[in-house]
């Protein structure tokens, strides 16, 4: 692969949702008096306005222009696949043998899982999704999944002792971080077991697949292009991020800049909020009271979208044009109290994709090298498709496992 490539190739992390997502093609409708006039050069392609520039800070260390207009492209590219399968679907593939991996097992393959962690509401859709993707393939008489934690080091040991010893026919791995888990990965590849890397990524391009939605920029384009319609020239926007430092997150936040500092809107602050909800609540009451009013609010994630609604609420003032993600809470928020929003999406699905790439792999079928998804975001005019009023606040809409067996219960669903 291409030198450092963050979160739209193999330098790439997920934030707490991610949130991976047809390619954000379904533009929300931009009519009313609150819309900016659309200009005749798209917003992504103008030159950023200095000042705008200084009010979003600097631009992150992780920014990469040729990735950023790569993945703002790919949004509208047609994938390749099954309409109606889009974790089989990819966008741009440029597919590899894997003949010399092929199995000379018809069934009792072992499949092994390295999970970076399961703390989190899209993480453990994700799992529930694989291990329901896993009973689907007959091949695979043994599926070992191992939790790293959250622990460089356990993940590290973790994957040491799934390539020992011929214990594995192929191994899937979701790095916890990607510079410190890329020597194990490499040493994995080197024992002639395949590997297929998924969500975040690795430095090296010795995995024989790595799959992932489109990426961070166009998560965070996505929701920024939304305000920029949605919000009248020198509207105060807040934007809310989780952590510094993270790849996928602060390219999702150079997605919204890059748009931001082209825009007429004026950004009067940026804020971590830790993924924490009431954290979030509190900062939004502190902007609510201090600029007297907000006309929009960016996001990088939604799992704390209701909370920042909440905060609007409590001041007794209308939410304004707000961001979030594909959760059922916030989903159902939009649709209840009618709000302006839209939904930004890191396509849960993918880890359905995961499996059938190593099945495929093992079946000595061409795969992706690197295998790009759809990743679409959800507009007003597609929410009821998504809304899914008989699952819990925090399961992930986008996790392509509604025709699956044991769904909508295995995933803490009801039977509507």
């Amino acid at each position: 692969m291409r030198g450092r490539r963050h979160a739209g190739g193999w330098f790439a992390l997920l934030g707490c949702a991610a949130v991976l997502g047809a390619c954000g093609t379904d533009d929300s409708d931009s009519g009313g008096d609150t819309a900016a006039k659309p200009t005749e050069t798209p917003i992504s392609q103008q030159q950023p306005d200095a000042a705008k520039e200084k009010q979003t800070g600097e631009q992150s260390k992780f920014f990469v222009q040729e990735d950023f207009d790569r993945q703002l492209a790919q949004r509208t590219a047609k994938p390749e696949g099954p309409a109606d399968k889009p974790w089989e679907q990819a966008i741009d593939p440029e597919m590899v043998d894997t003949a010399k991996y092929k199995s000379d097992k018809a069934d009792n393959r072992n499949l092994c899982f390295s999970n970076a962690a399961n703390d989190n509401p899209w993480r453990q859709t994700g799992l529930t999704t694989m291990k329901a993707e896993v009973e689907l393939h007959p091949e695979i008489g043994k599926f070992t999944a191992v939790d790293a934690e959250a622990e460089d080091d356990k993940q590290i040991s973790d994957i040491e002792s799934l390539t020992s010893g011929n214990k594995c026919d192929a191994l899937i791995v979701s790095p916890n971080t990607t510079a410190t888990l890329t020597p194990a990965v490499e040493a994995a590849c080197k024992k002639d077991i395949p590997v297929v890397v998924f969500n975040r990524g690795v430095e090296t391009d010795c995995p024989v697949t790595f799959v992932h939605p489109i990426g961070g920029y166009a998560f965070g384009a996505d929701a920024a292009e939304f305000l920029t319609e949605k919000v009248k020239p020198e509207g105060k926007i807040l934007a809310l991020r989780i952590l510094p430092g993270v790849d996928v997150l602060e390219t999702r936040w150079s997605g919204a800049k890059g748009i931001f500092d082209r825009a007429k809107l004026n950004v009067v602050g940026v804020e971590f909020t830790d993924g924490d909800a009431a954290k979030t609540k509190s900062i939004v009451s502190d902007y609510i009271q201090r600029e007297g009013q907000l006309d929009g609010v960016w996001m990088d994630a939604g799992a704390t979208a209701v909370a920042a609604i909440e905060a609007f609420e409590d001041a007794g003032v209308e939410v304004p044009p707000i961001t979030g993600e594909d959760q059922q809470d916030f989903l159902k928020k939009w649709k209840d109290d009618g709000l302006t929003a839209v939904a930004p999406t890191y396509s849960n699905y993918q880890w359905r994709t995961a499996v059938i790439a190593a099945t495929r792999i093992l079946n000595g079928e061409e795969v992706p090298k690197e295998w790009v998804l759809p990743q679409p975001k959800i507009t007003e005019e597609t929410l009821d498709r998504y809304l899914q009023p008989n699952m819990p606040p925090l399961h992930y809409a986008l996790c392509g496992c509604e025709e699956m067996p044991g769904f909508p219960e295995k995933w803490g669903g009801k039977k509507q």
